[in-house]
């Protein structure tokens, strides 16, 4: 998780909670009490690690966020403030309500400012990788921070990294505090060396062997977290151009493949037409034949019936003549006895 998701997403979760408490009715003190102790630990810790980490590294890497950056402190230390005097005021006090919606309003300006303003500017001058270290090291920080507010604690390094700490760890001892503060300011400077591309400073930490040891194991369990992101990368690089070049290689094969499968496709396909035209040629000439030979069988059919036809009417009209010539002499005769 990079550094501005980690913040966003604590930014989520106050949302929550602030809607949870503008739900609640005038005799719901228990739910509100419960719900203001939620809102002071998350505020707490988150307003910690910006003022530790994300601001100091920012502040020295991006461009342009310095008065965003300043007024992001000075809004912390109101809120601070307001939460310290919401953590001992009893929850039926008539100003509870209106206090913790003072709160709200002033947190819900901040966050906006941050998420339109702050956040993009970052984002663009960060890399991926910058702020994935970054948000690896807040959340490191995190487990550690204050889930008090200290609005009377330094808020800018090396003293709010200090305070941070000792307010954070309060069941350890002094030793332990000390070499916490000091890994944690190596930290900070660390990330700012890696991300303007300087070189790492090599301060050496100060205090009693136990301080120091724990000094060091802070700064060396970052470092190596941030090495291996780098390797990661690098890895993450190579396999990506071996993938390219087994894909590039891949495609080649299929490539050839294919115009081989489609040269012998349109050469099977050219033989199976050639085949296919000659049969329909046959075919044609076998029809036309036959249809001639048809013709000429339906041609002498119709001459003979043509023939036959006239010879039977020639024979019919001699007939009938013979009939009528017959009839009438029967009939001259008839008629001569009648006028005689």
């Amino acid at each position: 998780m990079d550094a501005i998701t980690l913040l966003k997403k604590d930014h989520q979760t106050v949302e929550k909670l602030f809607k949870r408490f503008e739900k609640t009715g005038d005799g719901a003190l228990v739910e509100r009490r419960k719900i203001v102790d939620q809102i002071i630990e998350e505020l707490s810790k988150h307003a910690a690690i910006e003022e530790q980490l994300f601001y100091p590294v920012t502040r020295a890497t991006v461009d342009e966020v310095d008065d965003v950056i300043l007024e992001s402190l000075e809004e912390h230390h109101v809120v601070k403030w307001l939460l310290s005097e919401l953590e001992t005021m009893d929850p039926a006090d008539e100003r509870f309500k209106a206090k913790t919606t003072v709160l709200i309003e002033n947190v819900r300006h901040h966050v906006k400012e941050e998420e339109e303003e702050y956040f993009p500017k970052v984002r663009d001058q960060l890399g991926r990788n910058d702020l994935g270290e970054l948000g690896d090291a807040m959340a490191d920080a995190k487990k550690g921070a204050p889930t008090h507010p200290h609005p009377e604690a330094p808020d800018t390094p090396p003293g709010n990294i200090v305070a941070g700490a000792a307010s954070g760890v309060v069941d350890r001892v002094t030793d332990t505090v000390s070499g916490l503060a000091q890994g944690g300011v190596s930290v900070a400077t660390d990330l700012i060396a890696r991300f303007t591309g300087r070189e790492k400073p090599r301060t050496s930490p100060q205090g009693s062997p136990a301080a120091r040891r724990t000094a060091s194991k802070v700064r060396s369990s970052v470092s190596d977290a941030t090495d291996k992101a780098a390797r990661t990368g690098k890895a993450t690089v190579t396999s990506a151009r071996k993938g390219a070049k087994n894909t590039a290689a891949a495609a080649k094969g299929a490539s050839t493949s294919t115009g081989r499968a489609a040269k012998v496709g349109a050469k099977t396909t050219a033989a199976a037409a050639k085949g296919a035209s000659t049969s329909t040629q046959r075919t044609a000439k076998k029809t036309a034949s036959t249809a001639k030979a048809g013709a000429k069988r339906t041609a002498s059919t119709a001459t003979g019936a043509a023939k036959k036809t006239a010879k039977t009417a020639k024979a019919g009209a001699k007939r009938t003549s013979t009939t009528a010539s017959g009839a009438a002499k029967k009939t001259a005769t008839s008629a001569k006895r009648a006028a005689s």
